[in-house]
């Protein structure tokens, strides 16, 4: 036991150290998807600034910045929060998987058959002095964004509303118009395609204080892996000559440009601890309240943990009926920061002994946010001249993140205390930043 914790630290601040000694984050690799030329500017059109070009053309090089920081600002924070909120939120074992015990006259007696649930809880404690360790090895493959697919996600960056002086005459109109001058019309069409793949693997301990309370912690080693190619497309509206372009001369434009990119960062998530108390005890129905607590120890900027501390209370009713053993989890999962949204919790599920050794878990779990989502995307933008038109500048929709989840998994127990755990997590709804499926493998052990 002395070694594996002695290993475990070891493996906790080498991988600390190998991700924060990375200079370039996931974060700023994932910004350069929207640089094509010289310098940090998004969308920087190095072909128009050309200084061999005319000088009237030299101007149209940063039209298209203010937009592409905006939009670049707001997609990124939505994408990295929306990541970051997965990753940190990784389900983890149960609080009393296996083998649970109460001590009557300094005997054990069993209060559970089955190995219990595997995402969600039941009411029932370890019992006092028993200790249960876990490994869990989560694997998402995000492929979608409120079902947009990631490898296919399509914007429009719209020129900035340029006002100069003289504007009005150079133009014949108003310049504080959108579409006047005429140029304002081009737009630039941008394909984004990502590939991102989380790996989290949870160390996890429960050791019942006495027959009433267990307390626990979970420490996360997460592995992040992020590839993607962008490629924009200037359209102009009309004229003998090109204003807008990535290289080349107004008579002779690209219009076109390309970037690819990628990075991985591994390290400490965010670490949890926990801790449930035993309301009601009987046969047939047991009442518990559990709370746990997550903390920001994981890298935001490397897509690590949330960057902002959490708080869950849940109320658990667990029955038992023979073999079969339906449980109910109620709660609220409180979240610091700006960007994540607090979250009425709910789960429904049964576990059932099938036979010797082998359980079946089946959950129904919800994390419904609450109020309005804070991660804002970029407005509608309207064109005044030279007719009235709309652009959405992304096809990303403006819906709420409810996460709601299928869960379907078994235990086996191969001998007395060690029980092998293998589930996976199906998506019911578009809300979030969400993978096709979510496979989880672990081993559990109860002393």
């Amino acid at each position: 036991m002395r070694r594996a914790l002695l290993l475990l630290t070891l493996t906790i601040l080498a991988t600390t150290t190998a991700a924060s000694a990375d200079a370039q984050s996931l974060k700023r690799r994932f910004s350069q998807l929207f640089i094509f030329g010289p310098g940090d500017d998004p969308l920087f059109l190095s072909g128009s600034a050309n200084p061999n070009n005319p000088i009237p053309i030299q101007a149209h090089g940063s039209h298209y910045v203010p937009a592409a920081v905006s939009q670049n600002g707001a997609l990124i924070g939505f994408l990295s929060e929306a990541l970051a909120a997965a990753v940190a939120n990784a389900p983890t074992g149960s609080t009393s998987g296996g083998e649970t015990f109460r001590f009557e006259g300094g005997v054990p007696v069993r209060t559970s058959n089955s190995a219990g649930p595997i995402f969600a809880e039941r009411a029932q404690t370890l019992g006092r002095g028993r200790l249960l360790t876990g490994y869990w090895r989560n694997s998402f493959g995000f492929r979608s964004l409120r079902g947009v697919p990631l490898e296919a996600i399509d914007l429009i960056f719209t020129h900035e509303n340029v006002d100069f002086a003289g504007c009005d005459e150079t133009a014949g109109g108003d310049c504080t118009q959108m579409g006047v001058p005429t140029l304002e019309n081009d737009i630039i069409l941008f394909r984004l395609g990502l590939d991102l793949d989380v790996t989290v693997n949870s160390f996890y301990a429960t050791y019942g204080v006495t027959d009433r309370l267990d307390v626990g912690i979970v420490l996360p080693l997460v592995y992040t892996h992020f590839s993607g190619g962008s490629r924009a497309q200037v359209i102009p509206f009309g004229g003998p000559t090109a204003a807008h372009f990535f290289d080349g001369t107004p008579e002779n434009p690209t219009l076109s440009a390309a970037r690819q990119v990628g990075g991985s960062a591994f390290g400490l998530g965010d670490v949890l601890l926990r801790a449930k108390g035993l309301l009601r005890r009987s046969e047939r129905v047991n009442v518990a309240l559990l709370g746990d607590l997550r903390f920001a120890t994981g890298d935001t900027d490397n897509l690590l943990g949330s960057g902002n501390f959490a708080a869950r209370a849940l109320l658990v009713v667990s029955g038992r009926s023979g073999d079969f053993s339906p449980h109910v989890n109620v709660g609220y999962a409180y979240r610091a920061g700006d960007l994540q949204p607090d979250g009425v919790l709910a789960t429904v599920g049964f576990d059932h002994l099938m036979g010797k050794g082998v359980t079946l878990a089946a959950d129904l779990l919800s994390d419904l946010q609450v109020g309005r989502s804070p991660l804002h995307l970029p407005e509608t933008v309207h064109f005044d001249t030279p007719f009235t038109r709309e652009v959405r500048p992304t096809a990303i929709p403006d819906i709420r993140d409810d996460l709601v989840n299928g869960s379907f998994g078994a235990k086996y127990t191969p001998r007395d205390g060690l029980f092998l755990v293998a589930n996976v997590l199906v998506p019911l709804n578009q809300g979030g930043l969400r993978p096709r499926a979510a496979y989880t493998l672990g081993v559990e052990y109860t002393f």
